[in-house]
């Protein structure tokens, strides 16, 4: 929609770069095109291309962008803003992304959805929060736990030294290389579900029942992430809840307010050099 009418003037040959593949990439998605704002997301896997709209103004690359590609997309793309929606533990997107954003001379906004732990106290002696550092897995009491991680493919070769003091399961997502690492980390293929977000609290349960599973390790993802529904199963169940605290990033601006950014993105389009 390059060149058309935003609510406020004229868009010169400028985008928005949306960094996508999560739910909340998907309502800011949704946001920019009501708004007429032309945007640019990117995504890794052809998976995720069922999340955003077809709709004019609103493109879609799919496929991994490295750090080092992103200067030359920013410029390619004529992009105003980058707009950081990746999911909040993808840091090495969000380091690379502000770092390509300082180095074009335009303005970083990262969207952060907020954590459960930040809107409540604990709501339960059965979650707990365990810091994000390397030696965070070998010190895990997981000896004879029947334990189901809910981390991502990336830190299952951790987890490999456990495989004879405990009973692993994982819930990665259904792609090739989330299973192919499973399997390469020691994990029994009948211990194994792939399955893409969202999950209900129905099958959650079931799936906690199914294993006998006696703790579970999650990300702290926030309501976006499930943690939400991890959260009543386990109350219910009576499983405690382990949950990986967020990696530290420091971001140059942060919202997480879907009309802050829309209202910021329309800003940088304004005042893009012709």
């Amino acid at each position: 929609m390059q060149g058309e009418m935003t609510q406020g003037g004229t868009v010169p040959n400028a985008k928005i770069w949306l960094i996508g593949g999560t739910s909340d990439s998907r309502i800011l998605a949704q946001a920019l095109v009501e708004a007429q704002i032309p945007t640019q997301v990117t995504i890794t896997t052809a998976a995720g291309r069922s999340l955003y709209p077809t709709e004019a103004g609103l493109g879609v690359t799919i496929g991994r962008l490295e750090p080092a590609q992103m200067p030359h997309f920013i410029k390619a793309e004529s992009i105003a803003l980058v707009l950081d929606a990746s999911h909040p533990f993808a840091t090495v997107v969000s380091h690379g992304a502000i770092a390509a954003a300082q180095t074009c001379g335009i303005p970083y906004l990262r969207y952060e959805r907020a954590t459960l732990s930040e809107q409540m106290a604990s709501d339960s002696s059965l979650v707990h929060r365990i810091p994000h550092c390397p030696t965070t897995i070998a010190d895990l009491p997981l000896t004879d736990h029947r334990a189901l991680l809910v981390l991502g493919y990336r830190p299952l070769p951790e987890f490999r030294p456990w495989h004879d003091r405990s009973t692993l399961f994982a819930r990665i997502l259904p792609s090739e290389i989330a299973l192919k690492t499973a399997l390469e980390s020691g994990f029994q293929p009948d211990r194994l579900i792939a399955l893409r977000p969202p999950v209900s609290l129905a099958l959650e349960m079931a799936l906690w029942q199914q294993w006998q599973i006696s703790v579970v390790i999650a990300k702290e993802s926030g309501q976006a992430g499930g943690e939400d529904v991890k959260r009543q199963v386990a109350a219910q169940l009576g499983v405690p809840l382990w949950l990986l605290q967020r990696p530290t990033v420091v971001y140059p601006a942060v919202t997480g307010d879907v009309a802050v950014a829309i209202d910021r993105c329309r800003l940088e389009l304004l005042q893009y050099p012709s």
